[in-house]
């Protein structure tokens, strides 16, 4: 198995009392996009900037192509950044942004080869012909290219990239996901993003870090973190999830059975190469459903649940309808494709019955608000 271009080994960083990040391992191999995902202050931000030298570490090292850089500054590691808000110089030309790298320290570069360097980087951004504009006379998403073309001009072996598109729009922010991500199949680099947006992460990574509190609490593909999640936090934070407060009662022939608050009976089945919880008759544990699991029609090993529509929600292909369970005050939605809310679309206040496959329960062991 090759070396990681990244390790990560047992790193902490605090300021004063507060612990940024604890004791944290992790490895990014040669080629791959990570993301690190969580809310605001759960220490993503932090080991970006650790990575790439603009904090030191309070233990633990870091290597980079198997060389520890843990007490090295920014520019003598083999990594760049694009910042958050693209820090471009406002008074120099693209060009001249894009080049700036390559004019100082012991990164200079004869100028043939950089005006060649700046011409190869503007072209994989698709900003050929921008060269002589100055920062301020560019959109939101130009500026951003710009930003990319500087940090890949140098050649890193690793780019970090901390929040690259929040400062865009909505319809930008996907333009530009497709642009990173074929920006990186291109390049052949790793790619390492600090994001807050799940469906960002989902949509760009080959590799999802979820972080919460200063630590890492699962690690795995977008299709893993979606399917398995680890928790019910996880389960909550990647996607949408709901989760109803049970009791486990009995397990037999590869099915868990539970019941809910109201009385109601959930059968889950254990998925392949699904761990076999060891849970205690009488264990409180939360069972996630994803809305787009739950039917309003009876299915074969269909679990029914009973609840009331409390409203609805109009998101262009399917409507998410917000109901709340017998004996609940935790929402509970269901997400219906058009033609199907249109067949059978519920009233306000009306009773439904919902159904969800046995196949489509996850559990989770410790019950979590």
């Amino acid at each position: 198995m090759s070396q990681p271009i990244v390790s990560i080994a047992g790193v902490t960083k605090t300021f004063g009392p507060f612990t940024a990040l604890h004791e944290t391992n992790l490895q990014l191999n040669a080629g791959e996009f990570v993301t690190l995902l969580g809310p605001s202050g759960c220490g993503k931000t932090t080991t970006l900037r650790l990575i790439g030298g603009f904090e030191l570490a309070t233990t633990g090292s870091i290597a980079i192509e198997g060389r520890d850089v843990t007490s090295l500054p920014p520019y003598r590691r083999p990594v760049n950044t694009v910042f958050q808000d693209y820090a471009l110089f406002p008074h120099m030309s693209v060009e001249e942004n894009v080049a700036y790298g390559l004019t100082a320290g012991s990164s200079v570069v004869p100028k043939a080869d950089r005006e060649a360097r700046v011409r190869d980087a503007l072209g994989l951004v698709g900003l050929t012909s921008y060269g002589s504009r100055l920062p301020g006379a560019l959109s939101g998403g130009q500026r951003q290219r710009v930003a990319m073309a500087r940090a890949i001009v140098k050649r890193p072996r690793v780019l970090l990239l901390d929040e690259p598109l929040s400062a865009l729009d909505v319809k930008l922010r996907e333009t530009m996901q497709i642009e990173l991500k074929r920006l990186h199949r291109e390049l052949g680099i790793t790619f390492l993003m600090v994001t807050h947006d799940q469906g960002e992460a989902l949509a760009l990574s080959d590799r999802i870090v979820v972080m919460s509190q200063g630590r890492v609490v699962q690690v795995g593909a977008p299709t893993d973190l979606y399917d398995r999640p680890c928790s019910a936090y996880i389960a909550d934070f990647i996607g949408a999830s709901n989760l109803l407060d049970a009791t486990f009662e009995a397990a037999s022939g590869g099915v868990d059975v539970f019941q809910l608050s109201d009385g109601t009976r959930i059968h889950k089945a254990r998925r392949d190469g699904e761990s076999i919880q060891k849970l205690q008759i009488g264990s409180r544990v939360q069972l996630g459903i994803r809305p787009e699991h739950v039917h309003l029609s009876p299915i074969i090993d269909g679990n029914e649940i009973e609840a009331r529509l409390a409203g609805n929600l109009f998101l262009g292909d399917r409507l998410r309808l917000e109901l709340f369970p017998a004996r609940s005050d935790r929402p509970f939605f269901v997400d219906l494709h058009r033609d199907e809310s249109s067949r059978r679309a519920p009233e306000l206040g009306e009773k439904v019955k919902l159904y969800v496959g046995a196949a489509d329960i996850m559990c989770f062991a410790e019950a979590e608000r």
